[in-house]
């Protein structure tokens, strides 16, 4: 009897050791994976923060070309003469030129954070931005017929904003 009662308490015993041993290998192994949820949750929420906060930093860039653009409008329908004009339009254009390197920051972000319809939709507004500029150049330089080429400009030159604004916002929402 002694011995089977050694025998049962030794299979006890092994048979405690080896659930012991395969719940801590439950609980390390759900822990992991946990940990492993909460890491791609933070990092799903920082990619997110990141990527919104470049998405509205150029929105906010592409507004602040908008109103030198309006600017630029403003100058020419003054009805002021030409000397009178071409002091204040050089004015805009370091200051465009200014805004515009801004931009260019934010665009390179975006390229960096992605996705890339996004960077492109960036890349298609930074383009737009070089026609107006263009015909304000030529408007300084004198070209009578600036005027009508820079007002063409500025409708190209929003709806890329329009179009890049439909697009962040879907990959927002696609995180």
């Amino acid at each position: 009897m002694a011995d089977s009662a050694l025998w049962i308490s030794s299979l006890t015993a092994g048979t405690a050791v080896l659930a012991s041993w395969v719940t801590s290998r439950g609980t390390a192994r759900a822990a992991q994976i946990q940990a492993e949820a909460v890491d791609r949750t933070q990092r799903t929420v920082r990619v997110s923060q990141a990527r919104r906060s470049a998405y509205v930093n150029l929105i906010e860039q592409a507004h602040k070309m908008a109103e030198l653009y309006w600017k630029v409008s403003d100058i020419f329908a003054s009805g002021g003469t030409r000397t009178e004009q071409v002091p204040a339009l050089k004015e805009v254009q370091v200051s465009l030129r200014e805004e515009y390197s801004k931009l260019r920051h934010f665009i390179w972000i975006i390229s960096l954070e992605g996705p890339d319809d996004v960077a492109e939709a960036a890349e298609s507004l930074r383009l737009s931005t070089r026609p107006p500029y263009q015909a304000l150049t030529a408007s300084i330089a004198g070209d009578a017929g600036a005027l009508a080429t820079f007002d063409q400009c500025y409708d190209p030159f929003w709806q890329s904003v329009l179009a890049f604004v439909s697009t962040a916002r879907a990959a927002v929402h696609d995180l």
